[in-house]
C-alpha cells in the first residue's frame, strides 16, 4: 500500500528539483521578478521533463542514469542561479509572493493528493473516486521496471504493437522520482498529483500578484481555489435534473486536480507558453525560444487534449493577433520565430504524436475529434429545441454553475480592468484573454471520440480556469478599494461555491467505505505471490472485474495499484483509451476474459490466454465464479504452482506433464 511518508518524500524531491531548475530558467526568460518564483515549479518540470525524456530514451532509464542526470541538472541550475542575478523592472514587479502563500498552496493541494492515498478503517481499505483515473499507476510501475519507451501494461495480443499509445510525460516524471527516491509507483503518482496541483496554484498566485500589484491576491487565489460548483445548492431545487443535465467531468480546478493531474500540468504549460510568446514578441532570445519549445512539448506530451488540440487552437488565434498587432517590419521576423518554435516542438514531440496518429487507423479510422456542442439542458426541452438552446446555455448556464467563483467575476475584470493596466501588464493580460476565449471555445464546440468520455471538452477548460482565477482576483483586489458592490458580489459568488469545495476536500480525505474494502486490504500478499512467478515483463491474467465496486466505473484497481506487473487484459474501461483496437473487437475480448473468470470458458479460451494474449501467469480468487468452476485446473495449457488458504490460486502457462495429471 502507498505510504504517506513516502509520498511526502517524493513531493519534496520533485519540489526541490524542478523549482531550482525552473528558477534558473525563469530568471532568463521572465524579466518580471514577481513571476520568477511562482512560475518556477511548473516551468522547471516542463523544461526538464521535455528535455530529459529523449535523453533517457538514448542512455537508458534506470536509477543510475536518473541520479546522474538529476545531479547534473541541479548543478547546472545552481551555477546559473549564481551567475544570473534576479531581474527587476518597475516597483510593482519587485513585489514578491510571501512565504506563507507558498505554504498555504502546499497545504491546500494536499487535499487533491490525499484522494490518491488509501485510507484504513477496521481492517478495510477505503479509496476515493478519483483513484479510478490513477489506474495509470501501472504505466509508472512499467517504466520503473522496464525503462523506456513504455510498453502497454493494460493489454497484450500477438501481432499488436506493444508500445504504449498515450501522452505519458507526467507518468515518466513520476517514474523518475520513484527511481530517485526508491518509492513505489503508487506513491510517486500521488506525489506528482500533489506537485502538479501545487505548481498550477503557484502559477495562478504569481499572475494574480503581478497583475494586481498586491500580496492580498495570494490569499484570494487560495480562497477561490478551495471552491467548487453550484451543484450542491441546485440539488435542493425539485426537478432540476430534468431542466439541467447532471454533473459530468466538466468542472473547475479543484475537482480536476485530483482526477487528472496530467491535464492540470498541461494547462500550466499552455499558460506558460502564451506568457513566453508574449516575451518572444518583445525580444529575440535563443534561451527564450528554447524554453518555449520545451514548454510546448511538455504540454503536448502530458495531454493531447490540452497541450495539443487546445493549445493549437489558441496558438493560431493568439499568433494571428500578435502578427496583426506587430509593426509591418517586425512581422516576418516574428513569423520566423513562431515557425522555428513550432517545428522544434513537433520534432521533439514526434515519437509520442506519431504513435497516437498511427493508432487512429487501428481504431477503425474514426476521427478522434468531432465538432459538437456541449449538452447542457435536460429532457424537459424537446430534442430539437434543446440542441439549439444548448449553444447559449453553455455560456449562460453551465459556466456559471461549474465555475461560479471565477467566471462572471473574471470575465467582468477582463472587460473593465485590462485597459487600465500599464503597457507590460496589459500586453500579458490581453494574451491571457485570448487564451481564455480559445480554451472555452474548444470546450464549447469540440468533443473527443476515442473513449467513453468527452475528455477534450472536459479538459480544454483548464487553461481558462487558470486565467479566469487570476483575473477574478485582480478584479476583487481593485473593487475592494473602488467599487464595494462589485467586491461584495464577487465574495458572494465565492461563498456560494465554498460548500462544494468543502465537500470535495472531505471526500478526498475520507473517501467512501465499500464492502470490498476488506478483500482489497488482503490483496498485497496475493500480488507478492504473483510476482514470485511472473517476471518483470510477463503479463498476468486475472478477473477484469475483480473488486470492481472499489471504483465508480468497473475496473480492476487491485491489479493496477498493487500488482507491479502487466496485464493480459485489464478490463474494458482501461482498454478503451489505451488499446488501439475497434470497439467491437474490444467488446469481444472483454466477453472472453469475463466468461473465463466467471467459470464459463469456451473450449479455446484457455489456450488463447496462454498464446494469443501472452498471459504467463493467471490468478483465480475465491470471489471469482471460476473458483468453484475452475477452467484452469483442467486445462492442458496451465498448471497450478501455488494455492493459498486466503482464497487464491496461481497458475503458470505451460503444458502439464503426464505424471502431474
Amino acid at each position: 500500500m502507498a505510504s504517506t511518508i513516502n509520498v511526502i518524500l517524493g513531493t519534496v524531491a520533485a519540489l526541490v528539483l524542478w523549482t531550482a531548475i525552473g528558477l534558473a530558467v525563469a530568471r532568463v526568460v521572465f524579466p518580471q521578478r514577481t513571476l520568477q518564483g511562482p512560475v518556477a515549479p511548473a516551468l522547471g518540470w516542463a523544461v526538464h521533463s521535455a528535455a530529459t525524456l529523449p535523453l533517457f530514451m538514448f542512455i537508458g532509464f534506470n536509477r543510475i542514469t536518473v541520479a546522474a542526470v538529476t545531479l547534473l541538472s541541479l548543478a547546472a541550475a545552481g551555477y546559473a542561479l549564481r551567475r544570473q542575478p534576479s531581474a527587476t523592472t518597475d516597483g510593482k514587479s519587485a513585489i514578491t509572493v510571501p512565504a506563507w502563500a507558498w505554504l498555504g498552496a502546499l497545504i491546500l493541494t494536499l487535499g487533491p493528493a490525499s484522494a490518491i492515498l488509501p485510507k484504513f478503517a477496521d481492517g478495510a481499505v477505503i479509496l476515493s473516486a478519483p483513484i479510478f483515473d490513477h489506474a495509470k499507476v501501472a504505466i509508472v510501475d512499467d517504466m520503473i521496471r522496464l525503462g523506456l519507451p513504455p510498453g502497454n501494461p493494460f493489454f497484450g495480443e500477438e501481432g499488436q504493437p506493444s508500445r504504449l499509445v498515450y501522452y505519458y510525460l507526467l507518468h515518466f516524471s513520476a517514474a523518475g522520482i520513484a527511481l530517485l527516491t526508491g518509492i513505489s509507483g503508487w506513491e510517486a503518482d500521488a506525489a506528482l498529483t500533489w506537485f502538479s496541483a501545487f505548481a498550477s496554484l503557484m502559477l495562478m498566485i504569481g499572475l494574480a500578484v503581478w497583475l494586481s500589484g498586491r500580496r492580498l491576491a495570494a490569499v484570494l487565489v487560495l480562497l477561490i481555489c478551495a471552491t467548487g460548483s453550484l451543484r450542491p445548492l441546485l440539488a435542493f431545487i425539485p426537478g432540476i435534473d430534468a431542466v439541467i443535465l447532471s454533473a459530468t467531468g466538466f468542472a473547475g480546478w479543484l475537482f480536476q486536480t485530483a482526477w487528472v493531474p496530467q491535464h492540470i500540468a498541461s494547462a500550466s504549460c499552455v499558460v506558460l507558453a502564451v506568457l513566453l510568446l508574449s516575451e518572444l514578441v518583445e525580444r529575440e532570445s535563443l534561451a527564450l525560444l528554447a524554453a518555449l519549445v520545451l514548454v510546448v512539448v511538455a504540454g503536448v506530451e502530458s495531454s493531447t487534449w490540452v497541450g495539443g488540440v487546445t493549445f493549437a487552437v489558441a496558438a493560431l488565434w493568439i499568433g494571428g493577433v500578435l502578427l496583426a498587432q506587430a509593426a509591418p517590419a517586425q512581422r516576418l521576423p516574428l513569423l520566423g520565430r513562431f515557425a522555428i518554435a513550432a517545428i522544434g516542438a513537433v520534432v521533439l514531440a514526434a515519437p509520442i504524436l506519431y504513435d497516437q496518429v498511427a493508432a487512429i487507423g487501428t481504431r477503425g479510422g474514426v476521427s478522434p475529434v468531432a465538432l459538437q456542442t456541449v449538452e447542457v439542458l435536460g429532457e424537459v426541452f424537446p430534442p430539437l429545441l434543446r440542441q439549439l438552446l444548448d449553444m447559449p446555455a453553455f455560456w449562460l448556464i453551465l459556466l456559471v454553475i461549474e465555475l461560479p467563483a471565477i467566471y462572471l467575476t473574471g470575465v467582468w475584470a477582463m472587460l473593465t480592468l485590462t485597459r487600465t493596466l500599464e503597457p507590460a501588464r496589459q500586453r500579458v493580460a490581453t494574451i491571457l484573454i485570448h487564451l481564455t476565449g480559445a480554451s472555452l471555445a474548444v470546450s464549447w464546440l469540440m468533443v473527443s471520440t476515442i473513449g467513453g468520455n468527452n475528455d477534450l471538452g472536459w479538459r480544454a477548460v483548464l487553461p481558462a480556469c487558470l486565467a479566469l482565477t487570476a483575473f477574478a482576483v485582480v478584479g476583487l483586489t481593485q473593487w475592494i478599494k473602488t467599487n464595494v458592490r462589485l467586491a461584495i458580489a464577487g465574495f458572494v459568488a465565492i461563498a456560494l461555491a465554498l460548500p462544494s469545495g468543502v465537500s470535495h476536500f472531505r471526500y478526498y480525505i475520507f473517501g467512501t467505505r465499500d464492502p470490498a474494502g476488506e478483500a482489497f486490504a488482503a490483496t498485497p500478499e496475493m500480488w507478492a505471490a504473483v510476482r514470485r512467478h511472473a517476471g518483470p515483463a510477463d503479463r498476468v491474467a486475472n478477473n477484469p472485474m475483480f473488486l470492481e465496486s472499489m471504483s465508480p466505473w468497473p475496473g480492476n484497481l487491485s491489479w493496477a495499484l498493487l500488482s507491479n506487473r502487466r496485464s493480459c487484459y485489464a478490463g474494458f474501461e482501461l482498454a478503451l483509451p489505451f488499446v488501439p483496437l475497434p470497439r467491437p473487437r474490444l467488446r469481444a475480448i472483454d466477453a472472453q476474459f469475463n466468461r473465463v473468470f466467471a467459470g464459463e470458458a469456451w473450449p479455446d479460451d484457455l489456450r488463447e490466454l496462454a498464446t494469443r494474449y501472452g498471459c504467463k501467469v493467471a490468478v483465480v480468487t475465491a470471489l471469482d465464479g471460476a473458483w468453484a468452476r475452475d477452467p484452469f485446473a483442467t486445462s492442458e495449457h496451465w498448471r497450478l504452482v501455488e494455492s493459498s488458504s486466503q482464497g487464491w490460486r496461481i497458475y503458470v502457462a505451460g503444458a502439464v506433464s503426464v505424471a502431474a495429471r
